[in-house]
């Protein structure tokens, strides 16, 4: 069979039925490893996304779990620390083949300063989430979780439907590449700023961007006729959005949606300020960092000022997860915290239900398979209209990058039910490999993040980072394949802590037993968490399923 096609030539996608490894399990997690460099930034540094999102500490940390995870037996577990493996120890044959965790630090330790020092010296890196995890899809992940959200806005304020909306945005990297295809499969146009251009050539190259306007005016006008026509269109500029967002407030001129996406969470090697040429910004983050991370302060402070000009306009505006507000907010904008993010303001419903980005990767690099699982989801569930829609609008626009994935938001059972169904899929030879399932690590229990995931949690418990904790002792007793815990956030420390899981349907009775029992109390857990916080919904899905949520909980707060 051809081999999927890969971003980058000396980093090929795994594909074929041939193991190295000794097992399917170790194998899967060996080609996941190398999924997410093959769609990653810059792999030749290990990055994956977001400046320092790391697939492994550095290339003898790679090359030792490669090694590893090629001679290992079932019944040994790889521990890796920030990247490194440190240990391949005798567990049995239930339990995960690799536990990690990625960029923990002591809470008084927990700083942006602290955290590049320990860089630099080699000792720590920064997992990014599904990066440091090998869970990362390329874009479709981002692409799918963005859409949900302009849909949920749709819902919310605009009848439905965003035909003849204008969405202004910046950033067109690693995550915020996917926003000019979600904004145009939302039906609305678009505009998206970055100071890079050859990221925006590439957004372009691959069809996510439909143009690149050469200025300013040709980029409104474009926006402003395909508004008039109610035409989805998705325009680039290339140009620093600290300096194009408040000339558009000059203009008089209010997007009906406004966010931004850039790496604001990384003052140095992430956001680029203003009045700084990119090449001088490069040279910066060696020379003189504190001089930069200043810099990005103070055009974050314009670059969010314009944002909250629009919202008094009447925008629909929101945080996207990037920490822009958290910024502009310790430079001085007292109020940056009036715009609310996203997961508060559309999503929190449906995390109190655990439904949630779940996703599937074909390890034989076959697009078959995917396509089989497709037609599975619809069969399995033809009353879930987020899912079914999100499946026809992905068959259609969505390019695969790297190994074949799909990525879909279900919840309680649901995602259970599909996987065993997948897992005899295999058995049956339906498939051509086996699948890996994982999730995106903001899921209902697996994150706790004040400034994102667990913003004004309706108890006042959005810094407990106890959940996601939890999350991970509880996947690894539920004997998931691979599991994680990262922290990091803005300037990769203290903002929030997370968990992740991997799962590999093999076709094995044992790989049936595995799916049942993480992914259900996986779920499970997210319905908790929400329950224990006092949501109603999340307390009547509990009651529904009969996760297991304890009811003297209620009254220990």
């Amino acid at each position: 069979m051809p081999a999927p096609q890969s971003r980058h030539p000396n980093f090929p996608v795994p594909h074929g039925n041939t193991l190295r490894a000794k097992g399917w399990r170790q194998e899967a997690l060996l080609r996941l490893l190398e999924n997410v460099l093959s769609v990653g930034e810059d792999p030749e540094n290990l990055v994956v996304y977001a400046a320092l999102g790391k697939a492994a500490r550095n290339w003898a940390s790679h090359k030792a779990i490669v090694e590893t995870l090629i001679g290992m037996d079932e019944d040994q577990t790889l521990v890796i620390q920030s990247g490194k493996p440190v240990a391949l120890l005798k567990t049995h044959a239930s339990a995960p083949l690799v536990v990690m965790a990625n960029c923990n630090l002591v809470g008084q330790w927990a700083k942006a300063e602290i955290f590049y020092e320990l860089e630099k010296k080699g000792l720590i890196c920064w997992g990014g989430l599904t990066a440091g995890a090998w869970q990362y899809i390329g874009s479709q992940g981002v692409i799918q979780g963005t859409y949900e959200i302009f849909m949920r806005i749709a819902e919310k304020r605009f009848d439905g439907s965003l035909a003849g909306k204008f969405i202004l945005t910046a950033g067109m990297g690693g995550m915020g590449g996917a926003q000019p295809l979600a904004g145009r499969m939302a039906g609305a146009a678009i505009l998206v700023v970055d100071v890079d251009a050859a990221r925006a050539k590439t957004r372009h190259e691959i069809g996510f961007l439909d143009e690149i306007a050469p200025d300013l005016d040709s980029a409104l006008a474009a926006i402003e006729t395909a508004v008039a026509q109610q035409k989805p269109v998705s325009i680039g500029l290339v140009a620093n959005a600290a300096d194009i967002y408040p000339e558009i407030v000059r203009r008089g001129i209010t997007p009906d949606i406004v966010t931004d996406q850039t790496s604001a969470h990384d003052l140095v090697y992430g956001y680029v300020p203003s009045g700084i040429p990119l090449a001088e910004v490069r040279r910066l983050r060696v020379d003189d960092p504190k001089y930069l991370m200043a810099a990005s302060r103070a055009s974050i402070v314009r670059h969010v000022g314009a944002m909250l000009d629009m919202q008094k306009a009447g925008a629909e505006v929101f945080d996207n997860g990037n920490l822009i507000r958290t910024q502009a907010r310790e430079g001085g904008v007292e109020n940056a915290f009036d715009i609310p993010i996203f997961t508060e303001a559309y999503l929190r419903p449906l995390f109190c239900e655990a439904i949630g980005p779940f996703r599937w990767m074909a390890l034989s690099g076959e697009e078959s398979d995917i396509a089989k699982i497709d037609d599975l989801v619809l069969k399995l569930f033809p009353d879930n209209h987020i899912v079914t829609n999100w499946i026809d609008l992905a068959r259609k626009y969505v390019p695969f990058e790297g190994l074949p994935a799909r990525i879909a938001w279900l919840g309680h059972m649901e995602r259970t039910r599909l996987a065993v169904a997948v897992n005899s899929m295999v058995a049956n030879g339906e498939l051509k490999g086996p699948i890996a399932f994982s999730r995106d690590h903001l899921d209902a229990g697996a994150m706790a993040h004040p400034n994102i995931m667990t913003e004004n949690m309706r108890d006042g418990s959005d810094a407990i980072a106890d959940w996601p904790l939890l999350n991970a002792m509880t996947m690894c007793s539920s004997m998931a394949d691979l599991v994680v815990i990262h922290s990091g956030g803005g300037g990769y420390a203290g903002y929030m802590t997370s968990a992740g899981v991997t799962l590999v349907a093999d076709g094995t009775i044992a790989a049936t037993s595995r799916l049942q029992t993480a992914l259900t109390n996986d779920t499970s857990l997210g319905i908790i968490r929400y329950a224990d916080a006092g949501y109603e919904t999340a307390r009547d899905a509990a009651a529904k399923h009969n996760v297991g949520y304890l009811p003297l909980a209620e009254g220990a707060i």
